[in-house]
């Protein structure tokens, strides 16, 4: 009896060539436009010196509700704009690989957290490294967001939430993929632990502009619209290094002790569901020869 050889095969989808969570370019616009109205909203004290007059300034501290309602839109387009999409049939695959960790993340945050320290940024950080960049800032993105429906945390603060954990996620995605196991897993620590630092001062400037708005006093830690952006810049330092290096650096070193105790098999289950959601159907190639193009095996 004579089997043949199948004939030459490839997998002509575009998650097997990208792998899963890349977005079409739509949904990329969709972030890069939350991106930069985000930072817009984060860094508006800075920015406002220099683009408005000094008997005007005043007048722009009504600007952040405005901020505000565009962030909370662009991220819910841009989540509504990742599930709608379908590149080369894989959404489901997509969308139910990211529900599942989604809810697991989102009910991490149910547990206590010890000065800062939170279970819920080192499960973004891998699913950043290990799926990319526009996922793990979906990823970062709807934990926040579900996480805030369990734990009764929606508020005017929520959107630089999200934004800041999808940074997490987005930025995670680009970092290199070291063969070594504990080189790479020392860099995702590195990695946690610089965010804990860094997410703690991006989020305090959702309300410090906010806080004590042209007071003179407690040593000069409040923002006024009669600061230049050096003075600025020089004032939120004083107020984060008083208020939040301490707490930040409790989430710091809770990230990077997570990454480095659970990183290791997560990393690696995280690996393996990576390489079973690129499967696709083979299809012949174009220009396979239309005979068998093996010899035959007889048994």
């Amino acid at each position: 009896m004579a089997i043949g050889a199948p004939p030459l095969q490839r997998n002509s989808s575009s998650a097997a060539r990208g792998g899963v969570g890349l977005l079409p370019g739509r949904s990329w616009i969709v972030i890069g436009a939350a991106s930069l109205i985000g930072l817009a909203g984060y860094l508006y004290p800075f920015l406002l010196p220099a683009v408005s007059p000094a008997g005007d300034r005043g007048a722009h501290a009504v600007d952040a509700p405005l901020i505000l309602a565009l962030v909370t839109l662009l991220c819910l387009v841009a989540i509504v704009s990742e599930l709608s999409a379908d590149p080369a049939g894989a959404s489901a695959k997509t969308i139910a690989l990211l529900g599942v960790l989604v809810a697991i993340d989102a009910t991490l945050r149910l547990a206590p957290a010890v000065l800062g320290a939170s279970p819920v940024f080192p499960l973004i950080v891998l699913t950043g490294a290990v799926f990319g960049s526009a996922f793990g800032f979906q990823m970062g993105a709807l934990t926040i967001l579900v996480s805030a429906f369990l734990t009764g945390g929606i508020g005017p603060w929520l959107p630089y939430q999200m934004l800041g954990a999808g940074w997490i996620g987005l930025s995670a995605g680009w970092l290199p993929r070291l063969a070594n196991p504990r080189a790479r897993l020392g860099l995702l620590a590195l990695f946690g632990a610089l965010w804990g630092l860094l997410y703690g001062a991006l989020l305090n400037l959702w309300f410090w502009p906010f806080a004590a708005p042209g007071s003179d006093g407690a040593a000069g830690l409040y923002w006024s619209p009669d600061l230049g952006f050096v003075e600025t810049l020089a004032t939120y330092g004083r107020f984060y290094l008083t208020t939040s290096l301490v707490y930040d650096l409790f989430r710091a070193a809770g990230n990077a002790a997570l990454l480095l105790l659970l990183g290791g098999p997560l990393l690696r289950a995280l690996e393996r569901y990576r390489s079973r959601f690129q499967w696709q159907p083979w299809e012949p190639e174009d220009d396979a020869p239309t005979g068998d193009p093996a010899p035959h095996l007889v048994s």
